[in-house]
């Protein structure tokens, strides 16, 4: 549930972004059990993450809803933002409820001086499976008035649950018209879970620990293998492999 949260945020802020090849990683750091959650996504909406501990199940919060606050506690969440410059931007704060949408909330509000009301939801059935998950960000111009901001915080305030309404079949087209009386679409976008690892890259990264490790793995494995965190691809390299890049280092 956590991780479905933050992979709808991941694909909304993604497909925000002005070039189809930027990169949004958000990061979650937390004192829960759950440990932490990286999602990466771009422009297109390809989105993938990961979450650190997944065997975390606890009892319902008082609203009688999955804790996912609980599961965070307390922690800090990053946006980094690589749009293909010398530096790629970041911004972190605290989190606030570990509820991931009102800790976006917070986030546009405090780093980028947007105003923002973000809903993130994923739908669970009784044996623990995934029905329906989705969000939207509502997000005020610098014009908008004290009478706009009120019709949102109105409107919003006992809106139904995102992901319920997609359980039940109701479009994108139509939850948003039940926000606003007056919408006109200007784009569409499909959305991808998709992972771009691959040997070349897992390489790049065995070069990056150094002959001595590499050496060890030789001596006490002869080989190693490699596990993509975000999609659970095992790679394996051999001895002669790792000798290869020994060589080249």
């Amino acid at each position: 549930a956590a991780l479905g949260r933050l992979l709808t945020a991941g694909a909304m802020m993604g497909s925000m972004q002005k070039g189809e090849e930027d990169l949004i990683t958000l990061q979650i750091k937390c004192s829960g059990p759950i440990k932490g959650l990286t999602v990466t996504a771009d422009g297109k909406a390809r989105v993938k993450g990961y979450v650190e501990n997944p065997m975390v199940m606890l009892p319902p919060s008082k609203a009688g809803k999955l804790d996912v606050g609980g599961a965070l506690d307390m922690g800090v969440l990053s946006v980094i933002k690589d749009m293909g410059l010398k530096e790629p931007f970041c911004g972190t704060v605290p989190l606030q409820t570990g509820e991931i949408g009102d800790d976006f909330s917070y986030y546009f509000m405090a780093s980028e001086q947007t105003p923002s009301v973000v809903s993130v939801g994923v739908l669970v059935d009784e044996t623990n499976e995934i029905l329906s998950s989705g969000g939207f960000i509502i997000q005020l111009l610098p014009e908008a008035t004290e009478e706009d901001i009120s019709y949102i915080e109105e409107k919003i305030k006992d809106f139904p649950a995102v992901s319920s309404l997609i359980h039940e079949g109701t479009t994108p087209e139509e939850i948003l018209k039940m926000i606003f009386d007056d919408v006109e679409i200007t784009d569409r976008q499909d959305l991808f879970f998709t992972c771009d690892c691959s040997r070349e890259k897992m390489i790049n990264a065995l070069s990056t620990i150094g002959k001595q490790e590499l050496q060890s793995m030789i001596d006490e494995d002869h080989g190693c293998e490699i596990t993509c965190q975000f999609c659970n691809t095992k790679y394996q390299f051999s001895e002669e492999e790792l000798q290869n890049l020994i060589n080249r280092l």
